[in-house]
């Protein structure tokens, strides 16, 4: 084999290995894009304003796991927010008011109080007939 052809030959292969590599960071490139916006799509973002109902997580539960005990307690009034992300709340009765962090609340969702008129309907027990 000519050695001129065989260095061109190899040339050509380095070339084509870049072009491969270069392919495959693009490829990669998008994934990682795709992934993030995915990603991105599912976070809520976290708003509060003085006066909403947020729940807070309890921290200390993993200590003490428990299969049925909810990880989040309150609900809590929010009172003021703070730049550094801080929360202020106070509980449902305003009597205990302290500052967590921010990432550790959500919104509370409620139950609905419904308000209107309530049809409360008694049932008798059946009476039972001896007919044999």
């Amino acid at each position: 084999m000519d050695p001129e052809a065989a260095g061109q030959n190899r040339l050509t292969e380095l070339h084509e290995l870049e072009e491969f590599r270069y392919q495959a960071f693009e490829r990669m490139r998008l994934y990682k894009e795709r992934m993030k916006k995915m990603h991105d799509k599912h976070i809520v973002d976290k708003n509060f304003k003085p006066g909403d109902k947020v729940l807070l997580y309890n921290s200390r539960l993993r200590l003490f796991p428990g299969k049925l005990k909810s990880q989040w307690s309150g609900p809590f009034r929010v009172v003021q927010m703070f730049a550094s992300g801080d929360v202020e709340i106070e509980s449902e009765d305003g009597t205990n008011k302290f500052s967590v962090n921010g990432q550790m609340l959500k919104h509370y969702l409620g139950i609905a109080e419904e308000k209107g008129n309530i049809v409360v309907i008694n049932l008798k027990e059946p009476q039972y007939t001896n007919e044999e």
